[in-house]
């Protein structure tokens, strides 16, 4: 036979139960709008039936409840979205990376417009036509040596901007590693803290997001593939465990040996390493070590803002320096060098205004840097010097047409039937196709990232409705639960007090 106090007790467990259940309602709404923040739920659960199915259980029929407990507060959380969403999210660090790196060498090129290379090529091409047509007149002197000092001005300008972008990027490489290594050693942190926690049975829900926030930006320097180790002990079935971070490729498969930064079982982090090299003349990124694992820059290829910046500051590969600004470094030097060498070529075969034979027109640095272009200081002193005529004679300007047609004479050092202008031509729409393809891939990847956190947040993400409905049902509930516990304290009353009291 069941106790008489039976029923108080169900009562107390249901009160406490539905008590839990509004404090985590409330938990949930006051962190509505915390970033990271996963709602929670109460997991109710049964407490076990009277009698127990024993030999000697009580003579009575069938069992009867013994109320309710709060077994857990669990996170709802999907891991499946989880996946996606750091999926997206690396290519989202990689793309948009890409691009704004890119939108920089656009804005510093800036063709086509009034004021780039290609503009100030041509004012120079007509300067020289107009000098072949008038070349004993000083204005069109003038001109040509304005529009020259204009031309080697502008390599200067373009290379120096590129360059000092360069210098940029790199800074940013050095600060987005830091970060990078900084989020692995919060995430062991994290770890060490919830390996504490969880064999005593606990669910460090507020520990797991964090850890979940940190790995949501971890994924956005690189691809990442997260893996979970149980923290031994007593833990809750529910119970997460530590974490491991791998570092994997643009499909998501493993390198091959694994790249372990974050080991889980040991809690060991390997931090990653960037060697610069300078043995090629310049600065450029020799190697990446992590984990173990040494990555030249051509095969380090997780996605991620990691992988953007250091093709586009550049990385030694095979011995040559590879990457869009060191490409497009190389480019401006070598078309200025063919350039201002074959107006040399063709300058030194006519004759200046006073009959002599014409001398170099452009310095050029023997290191081929578009930065030391520059118009001889002779000819800026003196514009009769210009050797506009084919000879002696007076009104004679044919070398002049000779040198307009530079522009559009082919030079084999940079490419079969290329000229100055096709292959500066060639360079800028090369860089307009990366940039283009980088902000498309930057739109698509952003649009994706957004929708599966739209459907991330339709799972963990708290809504007001919902949770002020749970209120509501949880209060009637408790509210049930105390008025059952009266009435079980009427019927004690009843025996307690009110019987046997016949004859009195």
């Amino acid at each position: 036979m069941s106790s008489t106090f039976f029923g108080l007790e169900t009562a107390r467990r249901a009160l406490t139960t539905q008590q839990s259940a509004l404090y985590t309602t409330g938990n949930n709404i006051a962190n509505a709008n915390t970033e990271g923040y996963t709602r929670q739920r109460v997991n109710f659960e049964q407490t076990s039936p009277y009698p127990p199915a024993s030999r000697n259980r009580e003579q009575i029929p069938g069992q009867m409840g013994t109320g309710v407990t709060a077994d857990s507060v669990q996170r709802i959380r999907d891991q499946f979205l989880d996946i996606q969403y750091r999926g997206e999210n690396s290519k989202l660090g990689y793309y948009d990376s890409k691009a704004a790196a890119m939108r920089q060498m656009e804005d510093i090129l800036n063709e086509p417009s009034e004021e780039g290379l290609s503009k100030v090529l041509d004012q120079f091409w007509q300067s020289l036509q107009d000098l072949a047509v008038n070349p004993e007149e000083s204005g069109a002197r003038s001109v040509v040596r304005q529009r020259g000092i204009s031309v080697a001005e502008t390599f200067k300008y373009m290379s120096s901007s590129l360059s000092s972008i360069r210098t940029d990027l790199e800074h940013e490489l050095e600060v987005t590693k830091t970060e990078f290594n900084s989020l692995l050693s919060q995430l062991q942190g994290i770890n060490q803290q919830i390996g504490e926690i969880e064999p005593h049975g606990y669910l460090p829900n507020n520990l797991y997001d964090e850890r979940d926030i940190l790995l949501d930006k971890l994924s956005s320097l690189a691809n990442i593939k997260v893996s979970y180790v149980g923290s031994g002990g007593q833990p809750n079935a529910i119970a997460e465990g530590r974490a491991s971070v791998e570092l994997v490729g643009p499909s998501g498969a493993s390198y091959n040996p694994p790249v372990m930064m974050l080991d889980g079982a040991t809690n060991q982090v390997n931090q990653m390493t960037i060697n610069f090299d300078n043995s090629l003349g310049q600065n450029a990124i020799g190697t990446i070590e992590i984990g173990g694992q040494t990555f030249s820059g051509a095969n380090f290829t997780s996605k991620g803002k990691v992988q953007a910046l250091i093709e586009s500051y550049g990385y030694i590969d095979n011995g040559v320096i590879k990457g869009e600004y060191p490409e497009m470094l190389d480019n401006l030097d070598k078309m200025a060098f063919e350039f201002a060498t074959e107006f040399n070529h063709i300058h030194k075969g006519g004759y200046d205004l006073n009959g002599t034979v014409g001398g170099d027109f452009f310095v050029v640095s023997a290191n081929y840097s578009a930065t030391n272009l520059d118009v001889v200081q002779a000819i800026k002193d003196n514009g009769d010097l210009i050797a506009a005529s084919n000879d002696t004679k007076s009104g004679d300007g044919g070398n002049a047409s000779d040198l307009a047609n530079v522009l559009h004479t082919s030079l084999p050092n940079l490419g079969q039937n290329t000229t100055v202008k096709s292959f500066y031509e060639s360079a800028i729409g090369e860089m307009a196709v990366i940039t283009q393809e980088a902000i498309r891939q930057t739109n698509n990847a952003d649009v994706l990232r957004q929708q599966v956190e739209e459907r991330r947040q339709s799972v963990s993400g708290v809504s007001l409705d919902e949770e002020m409905t749970n209120m509501i049902k949880f209060q009637h509930a408790y509210n049930a639960a105390a008025r059952s516990m009266t009435a079980v304290d009427e019927m004690l009353d009843r025996i307690i007090n009110q019987m046997g009291l016949v004859g009195r």
